[in-house]
């Protein structure tokens, strides 16, 4: 039998972590991610009541602040963190701008200041705290938990069920799955984006592309910078601070889970080296950042992460190029809109396959790993956490939420450090 270390081995990358990309290439690869983030990034921004062109300025300058912090050594793409809405949009109807702005610095600060906690005490706890029983039912409700959010795009018209969504979710889908199967060369490594495109094709047939907003555009468009450039009066707004800095500790279970997915995806230690220190001061900067600008939060996407999945292209140039071409299309009117154009159903089409092949890796770690669930501790943790977190169970006291993805983490986490392992059967076996 093959040792775990060759089985992990057996699929190398395309291009790994420091490998660079022929220009042609390193733009359709950096495209491709820019697609896979953009629906989720604006999306956040328009629920709250923000300009889209802003977060995607601060998505992208917020990934190339990551990339430095981290030494260019995590292939993360880093968007709106949906985390925050809740709070985000009480403090817009309140207060406004001014205070969510005061609330995403307070998150980057929490950010750095867990980071330096983890500098000073180093991360041997880690181990302890996520052995693979922890980590691969983590990493498949990150991927499982969205199922629900890929099957509203694929099917729902605003409120209602469209049989015709459905139909173009499933031919994008289709033909993504041709595309990432039969596909030579280049155009294996732009499966996603060869998807999002036919798939925007197809949509046009079905009739569900308004081009309107498209022509409307204007080619140069500065984004709307709200904070500190706005009239602002200084103040301290204590329901920002107390309201979105809690949320910190939620994203901060989730960055990690990231960081996990990634680890197990291209064969790194990531939460050593650079260390969590570093892809936190990442974040929590990135976050600082966007406040400054006028964006919400920022986190690392589970979207793009699939993205590195399906296509084994690890290459931090690529996530790196993805940011350059956030920040110029920020301030390109038309090319934001064509994306802002793109239907739900393509979207959800390109989510089932993203967010199933995430799920899948968590599985792979078990396996590889040979969690044994004839062990008791290991079944118990396993099934809890799988149901909490894909069934959408989530806390709530206030304004503060913890997410089904960071509530099934810190139970995963709790299980594991009480239960008594089951050595009967462990022996039996």
């Amino acid at each position: 039998m093959k040792s775990e270390s060759t089985q992990h081995h057996a699929s190398k990358p395309v291009l790994d972590i420091h490998e660079k990309p022929q220009p042609l290439q390193w733009f359709g690869l950096s495209l491709q991610h820019l697609f896979a983030m953009f629906g989720a990034t604006v999306l956040v921004p328009i629920l709250v009541g923000l300009d889209p062109g802003i977060a995607i300025l601060s998505s992208g300058v917020g990934t190339l602040v990551h990339l430095f912090v981290t030494k260019g050594k995590i292939p993360a793409y880093l968007g709106s963190s949906f985390a925050f809405i809740v709070a985000m949009q009480a403090l817009m109807k309140s207060d406004g701008y001014p205070a969510i702005a005061q609330g995403s610095i307070s998150v980057g600060l929490i950010y750095l200041l867990v980071a330096l906690l983890v500098h000073k005490i180093g991360s041997s706890w880690i181990d302890k705290l996520l052995p693979p029983i922890v980590v691969g039912p983590v990493i498949m409700v990150i991927g499982l938990s969205l199922a629900g959010n890929a099957a509203k795009d694929a099917m729902m018209n605003n409120d209602h069920y469209d049989l015709k969504f459905f139909a173009v979710a499933l031919l994008t889908l289709a033909v993504t799955i041709f595309f990432n199967t039969y596909c030579k060369g280049f155009l294996s490594l732009i499966p996603i984006l060869l998807g999002i495109i036919s798939g925007y094709l197809i949509a046009v047939v079905f009739g569900l592309v308004d081009f309107s907003s498209v022509i409307a555009a204007p080619w140069f468009k500065m984004p709307n910078f709200e904070f500190p450039f706005a009239s602002y009066q200084p103040k301290v707004y204590w329901s920002a601070i107390i309201g979105m800095t809690p949320i910190a500790f939620v994203t901060m279970t989730e960055h990690l889970g990231h960081i996990m997915v990634l680890d197990q995806l291209t064969d790194n230690d990531f939460l050593r080296d650079p260390g969590l220190d570093h892809t936190m001061t990442g974040d929590g900067l990135a976050s600082i950042i966007a406040g400054f600008i006028g964006g919400p939060p920022v986190t690392s996407y589970g979207e793009n992460i699939g993205v590195l999945a399906i296509t084994k292209v690890y290459s931090v140039y690529v996530i790196g190029g993805a940011g350059v071409l956030a920040i110029i299309f920020s301030f390109i009117g038309k090319l934001s809109a064509l994306i802002m154009s793109i239907p739900s159903p393509v979207i959800g089409g390109i989510s089932f396959l993203l967010f199933g092949v995430i799920a899948n890796n968590g599985m792979r770690i078990m396996v590889e790993k040979h969690v044994d669930l004839d062990n008791k501790k290991n079944l118990i943790i396993a099934a809890v956490v799988m149901v909490i977190g894909i069934g959408g169970a989530y806390l709530q006291v206030g304004a503060f939420q913890l997410t089904s993805v960071a509530f099934s983490t810190i139970i995963a986490i709790i299980l594991n450090l009480i239960l008594p392992d089951d050595k009967v059967l462990a022996a039996e076996k």
